[in-house]
């Protein structure tokens, strides 16, 4: 091997690393949060709105919407595959094991539906802005996680891998029902088509990229023209993908992909995603006015309080009526610490405070949204830095 397609392997093993994933994923926000308030703040807008792509196809979208859209499907898409790798052959292969993220995922989207609901009950907006706090955003999530719990067990990062996926699963599924003003039954049935062929292809061990990929593209085109926010082509696709290796076969076809992607998902995907996605204008009128405003504090308590009780509490329950197990070598004080990340909201959130409100009431849903993603970060970041020196002292004395 070359000197420099050595470094190239190089470099990616390093972005495999999620330490560094999550770092870089963190400097992208702060420099968007810097520029966008910046006196350059202009320059931040134009180039985020910028529209490019095929407006023939309906694909002229603005450069964020590329990054929200187009580029976090990639990252969607290798989440999926270790999902799937787990559900088949990993943590959540046992039923007890695999149904509690599911359990938590939906108590941590009821729960603070429920408080956004009752705290801003009566606020002009609150028929539709109750959604804003039901979503985690997975990338983040992870991010703060592979930053402060290397000593956490593994299977409390496919309990939030898992929870968050279906959580953003279901939080696509509110904007598809409340915000979805047209519906494209034969873009979706077209993206039905090529799942079957890719699920085909997969079943025949074809292995090219060159009708994987196309159909990929078709698939997230026809996806996005249907209505339905397109990310979700990349989850498809992953629970598509095979995972066990045949006898002839070094890894499977996820393991392959995962590894080849991992880097860019790592490297490019998330990182342009969150550059354009955490530009939220902050200042002090905005937020000196939050916490005035009945439907933003909702949106705040049910990020911070409501994810936390919902997530927990669910959980709990399921364990107590024996539905399903903690996670293999954690417990319940593990349990709320990676609840606590469910409170990041972020991406997600932001795009229903868009779809669900209009002028300042959206720019403070906006504000509300960072401000609590924030605070559950750094509370969440506390309490995992505690919890895996706890785990790190077990594991020494043993």
């Amino acid at each position: 091997m070359s000197s420099k397609r050595q470094a190239v392997a190089e470099f990616a093993r390093y972005l495999r690393t999620e330490t560094v994933g999550g770092m870089v994923l963190l400097a992208a926000t702060a420099v968007a949060l810097i520029w966008v308030n910046s006196p350059f703040g202009e320059t931040y807008t134009a180039l985020r709105d910028f529209r490019v792509g095929p407006a023939s196809l309906h694909l002229d979208l603005s450069v964020g919407d590329w990054a929200k859209d187009g580029l976090l499907a990639v990252f969607f898409f290798v989440a999926g595959l270790e999902l799937k790798r787990e559900l088949v052959i990993g943590e959540l292969n046992n039923f007890k094991a695999a149904i509690l993220p599911v359990v938590a995922a939906v108590g941590g989207m009821v729960v603070p539906a429920l408080v956004a609901l009752g705290v801003g009950w009566g606020e002009p907006g609150i028929e539709r802005a109750w959604a804003i706090p039901v979503a985690t955003d997975i990338a983040f999530a992870l991010g703060v996680l592979a930053i402060t719990a290397s000593g956490l067990p593994s299977s409390l990062r496919v309990f939030l891998l898992s929870l968050a996926v279906v959580d953003d699963l279901g939080a696509i599924v509110l904007i598809a029902v409340l915000f979805t003003a047209q519906f494209d039954v034969l873009a979706a049935l077209v993206a039905v088509a090529l799942l079957g062929l890719y699920a085909f292809l997969q079943h025949r061990r074809v292995t090219t990229p060159w009708l994987y990929v196309p159909i990929a593209l078709g698939t997230w085109a026809a996806v996005h023209a249907a209505g339905i926010h397109a990310t979700i082509a990349g989850v498809a696709l992953a629970l598509l993908t095979r995972v066990r290796k045949d006898h002839y076969e070094h890894e499977a076809p996820a393991l392959r992909l995962e590894h080849r992607l991992q880097p860019w998902s790592a490297g490019v995907a998330v990182p342009v995603f969150a550059l354009f996605a955490a530009g939220v204008p902050v200042n002090g009128e905005v937020l000196g006015s939050l916490f005035g405003d009945r439907l933003a504090l909702g949106v705040i308590l049910g990020l911070v309080v409501g994810k936390l009780v919902g997530i927990v509490g669910a959980s709990a329950l399921a364990v107590l009526l024996k539905a399903a197990v903690w996670p293999s070598g954690a417990g319940p004080r593990d349990i709320v610490a990676v609840a606590m990340l469910g409170g990041v909201g972020f991406t997600v959130s932001l795009l229903i405070s868009d779809l669900a409100l209009d002028g300042q009431a959206a720019e403070q849903a906006k504000a509300a949204v960072l401000l609590a993603s924030m605070t559950a970060s750094l509370l969440a970041a506390v309490l995992l830095i505690r919890r895996s020196r706890v785990h790190q002292r077990a594991d020494e004395e043993t």
